[in-house]
C-alpha cells in the first residue's frame, strides 16, 4: 500500500501527453529517463505511459506507508497522510511543518534509520528524497489544493 499526494491548481492547463517511464523502488513509484532505463536494463523496451496527469495537478507522488512510523517520530505523519483531518486544504500551509520535520530528519539519521522497515520497502534515505520534493512543489505552489489517497 502507498500514500499518494497531489497538488492541484484549478486553473491549470494540461501539458501535452509524452511517453514516460515509470518503476516501482524502495517502495516509491518514480519517473526515470529513456537513458536511466537503458543503463538499468539493456536491451529491454520499457512499458511507457503516455497520458497526461490529471487535469489541474501540478505535482504527485507517492511512498509507501512502511514509513509512517518514521513520519510520525519526525513529527510530520499528520501532514503527510492524514492533511484533511487537520485543517490542511492548500500547499502553504504545508511549507513550514515539512520544512521542520525535513531538519529533524536530516539531524538525526541513526534515530530515524531505526525505523527502516525490516523487508527493505522504504527506507531513512527514501523518506528525506520524498519530504524534500514535496516541500519544493509547496514552496513552488503555495497556493494549490492539497489532497491524499491512502
Amino acid at each position: 500500500m502507498s500514500l499518494d499526494v497531489y497538488l492541484t491548481e484549478a486553473n491549470r492547463i494540461p501539458e501535452e501527453p509524452e511517453a514516460r517511464i515509470f518503476i516501482r523502488e524502495a517502495g516509491m513509484t518514480k519517473q526515470i529517463t529513456r537513458a536511466e532505463w537503458d543503463q538499468r536494463y539493456p536491451n529491454q523496451e520499457p512499458v511507457t505511459f503516455s497520458g497526461s496527469s490529471s487535469v489541474g495537478n501540478v505535482y504527485e507522488r507517492n511512498i509507501t506507508h512502511n514509513l509512517n512510523q518514521m513520519a510520525e517520530a519526525a513529527g510530520i505523519y499528520n501532514h503527510l497522510w492524514r492533511p484533511d483531518e487537520i485543517g490542511i486544504t492548500n500547499a502553504e500551509q504545508l511549507i513550514a511543518p515539512l520544512r521542520d520535520g525535513l531538519e529533524k530528519l536530516r539531524s538525526d539519521p541513526s534515530r530515524f534509520s531505526k525505523f527502516n522497515p525490516e523487508n527493505g520497502w522504504g527506507s531513512y534515505d527514501g523518506l528525506i528524497d520524498f519530504v524534500a520534493d514535496y516541500l519544493a512543489a509547496c514552496e513552488a505552489h503555495p497556493g494549490a489544493a492539497v489532497s491524499v489517497s491512502r
